[in-house]
C-alpha cells in the first residue's frame, strides 16, 4: 500500500516538476519565437484544446482499460514531447507541439487523480491533498531548476531534455508500482462513460474551474509578471512562480488534517478569502518582494481547493472515479489551461497588470459559491 502512494506521488511530481520547468523558460521560448504575449496565448490556448478535449476521452479510457496504464502511457509521452519545444522550426509547429502536449497532459491529470482516489479508499480517510503537494512540489523543484538552469545559460533544448530524461526514469519505477485497477462491474451503467457534471456537481465544477484559472495564472504568466510588470530581474523573476509553488506545497501537506478538522465548507470559503487578499497585493503593489508575497498567500488559498473538488468528484456514489474526476475535471482544467491564453490576450490588448486583476473577481465567485456548498448533495 506504501509503494502504492509513493508511486502516484511520483506521477504528481512529475507532471509538475516537467510543466514548471516549461512554464519558466517561457520568456526564452517568446525570444526564440519572436513572439508577443498574444501569440503566446494562442499557444498555450491550443494545448488547453488537446487537454480539455482529450480529457472525456480519458474518462472512458479510464472506465474501460483502468487508469494505471493510462498514468504510464501520457506521463511518458509528455515527457517525450516537451524537449521538442526548442527544435520545432516555426510557430505553427509550436502551436501544434502545444495541442499534444496538451492531450498528453489532460489524459495525465484525470488518470493520476483515479490513481490517487483509488489509494485514498484505501486507506479510508482523506489523503488526496498530499498527492498535489507533490505536484506543487514538483513545480517548486522544478522552477528552482529552471532559474538554476538559467543563470547558468544552458539552451533549452539540453535544459528541456535533461529534465525529461530524469523523469522518465522515474516513471519506470513508478509504473511497477501503481494500482491495478479493472472495471468494478458493480459500477456499470447504461449511461456512457462520460457524462457533463450533475446536479450536485455543478457547483464543484464552477469553483474547480476559478480556482484552476488561479492556479494556471500564476503558473504561466508569473515569470513574466514579476519580469515585466514588478520589473524583477531575470534571475529572480522565477522565484515568484517558485514562492507560489511553496506556498502550494505546504498548504497541501497540511491540507487533509486541516481538511477533517475543519470540512471541505470552510476550507474552500478560507481559501478563497486568502487568495483574493494575496492577488490583490501583487497588482496594486507591483513590487518585487510584496509580489512574492502576494504570490505566496495566492498559493496557500488555492492548494487545498481543487484537490477537495478533485476527491469530491470520485467519491460521487455509483460512478467509477475515473468517470465522477472526468466530469469536473473537464470543467476545472478549462479553466486551467484556457484561462492563461485568454490572460495573454487581454494582456496584449491591455496590460498584464489588468489581466491578472481580472483573476479576482474569479476568486470572489468560488467564494461565494463556497459557502453556498451543501456537503449533504455529493452522494447523489
Amino acid at each position: 500500500m506504501l509503494f502504492r502512494r509513493i508511486a502516484v506521488n511520483i506521477a504528481f511530481f512529475v507532471n509538475g516538476f516537467v510543466f514548471a520547468n516549461w512554464v519558466a523558460r517561457l520568456p526564452r521560448i517568446q525570444e526564440l519565437f519572436n513572439a508577443d504575449d498574444g501569440t503566446i496565448g494562442l499557444v498555450l490556448l491550443s494545448s488547453a484544446i488537446g487537454a480539455v478535449g482529450a480529457m472525456p476521452f480519458a474518462g472512458w479510457a479510464i472506465h474501460k482499460l483502468g487508469s494505471r496504464g493510462i498514468t504510464i502511457f501520457s506521463a511518458s509521452l509528455y515527457c517525450v514531447l516537451v524537449p521538442a519545444i526548442s527544435i520545432v522550426p516555426n510557430i505553427t509547429s509550436l502551436i501544434a507541439l502545444y495541442f499534444f502536449m496538451g492531450i498528453a497532459t489532460g489524459i495525465l491529470d484525470v488518470a493520476m487523480n483515479a490513481q490517487a482516489i483509488l489509494v485514498e479508499q484505501e486507506y479510508r480517510r482523506s489523503i488526496i491533498t498530499s498527492f498535489h503537494a507533490f505536484f506543487s512540489i514538483g513545480m517548486m523543484i522544478g522552477a528552482a531548476v529552471a532559474a538554476l538552469f538559467t543563470n547558468l545559460k544552458v539552451d533549452l533544448l539540453n535544459h528541456l531534455s535533461i529534465v525529461s530524461g530524469i523523469s522518465l526514469v522515474a516513471i519506470i519505477w513508478m509504473q511497477k508500482n501503481l494500482v491495478h485497477d479493472s472495471p468494478d462491474p458493480a459500477l456499470q451503467h447504461d449511461g456512457p462513460a462520460f457524462r457533463l457534471p450533475n446536479k450536485s456537481l455543478v457547483s464543484i465544477g464552477i469553483i474547480t474551474f476559478c480556482g484552476m484559472i488561479g492556479e494556471g495564472a500564476l503558473s504561466d504568466w508569473s515569470v513574466n509578471y514579476m519580469e515585466n510588470i514588478a520589473l524583477a530581474s531575470k534571475a529572480f523573476a522565477p522565484l515568484g512562480l517558485s514562492a507560489f509553488a511553496t506556498a502550494m506545497t505546504i498548504g497541501r501537506i497540511f491540507g487533509d488534517r486541516v481538511r477533517t478538522k475543519y470540512g471541505d465548507k470552510k476550507m474552500i470559503v478560507s481559501g478563497g478569502l486568502l487568495s483574493i487578499l494575496g492577488l490583490t497585493l501583487a497588482v496594486m503593489f507591483a513590487l518585487p518582494s510584496v509580489t512574492i508575497v502576494g504570490f505566496f498567500l495566492v498559493g496557500t488559498g488555492l492548494s487545498s481547493i481543487v484537490p477537495i473538488a478533485y476527491s469530491i468528484a470520485g467519491n460521487v456514489k455509483g460512478l467509477p472515479a475515473g468517470v465522477g474526476i472526468a466530469m469536473v475535471t473537464t470543467v476545472g482544467y478549462a479553466g486551467f489551461l484556457f484561462g492563461p491564453p485568454v490572460i495573454g490576450f487581454i494582456a496584449d490588448w491591455q496590460t498584464l497588470r489588468i489581466a491578472l486583476s481580472l483573476v479576482t473577481l474569479l476568486f470572489i465567485i468560488m467564494t461565494i459559491l463556497g459557502s453556498r456548498y451543501d456537503p449533504m448533495t455529493r452522494q447523489d
